[in-house]
């Protein structure tokens, strides 16, 4: 299982730097096409969306690098079993706004669709394209996220503070 979560985790980083390639071309045709005198229509609405898009996809891979940013002053502080049950609520309620954010991302993207949402621009992008990456990215998040309490949960190993600060 733990392999399989972890490719999941990899090929959704793997796609974030698709999205930030797909991104640099974006940019440098916008460039060129103005330097040029010619027009590439939505070409910076597809900038937005590849940027939203590698942002989503990239969250998981983060969290499970422990690369998100944290609080631990008040971790350092506290007792070990306090320490534990403290690491126990906040994965947990991450969990929680993780899954509803998915839930949310999802259910906007099908919206989009089943209602034939186009972007106001004029290249007039179906909606739910874009907010594809972004319900696909929120829904590893959320998986990650419920993979960090289980973990937290089973008894990760407790890190002493200057381990915490060395990795953050």
């Amino acid at each position: 299982m733990r392999k399989t979560l972890d490719f999941l985790y990899d090929s959704a980083a793997a796609l974030a730097a698709l999205f930030l390639v797909g991104l640099l071309v974006a940019v440098l045709l916008s460039i060129v096409s103005r330097q040029l005198h010619f027009n590439v229509p939505g070409i910076d609405a597809y900038a937005g969306y590849l940027m939203a898009g590698s942002g989503f996809l990239a969250l998981a891979h983060t969290l499970k690098r422990g690369e998100h940013i944290r609080v631990t002053l008040v971790l350092g502080g506290l007792p070990a079993g306090a320490r534990r049950w403290l690491e126990r609520w906040a994965t947990g309620a991450g969990a929680l706004l993780a899954a509803l954010f998915a839930f949310y991302s999802i259910r906007l993207a099908w919206q989009s669709h089943a209602y034939d949402d186009i972007s106001t621009g004029n290249d007039a992008t179906p909606l739910w394209l874009p907010q594809l990456s972004m319900a696909i990215g929120a829904l590893v998040f959320a998986i990650a996220a419920v993979d960090e309490f289980v973990v937290e949960w089973n008894g990760r190993p407790l890190k002493t503070n200057a381990e915490a600060l060395r990795h953050e």
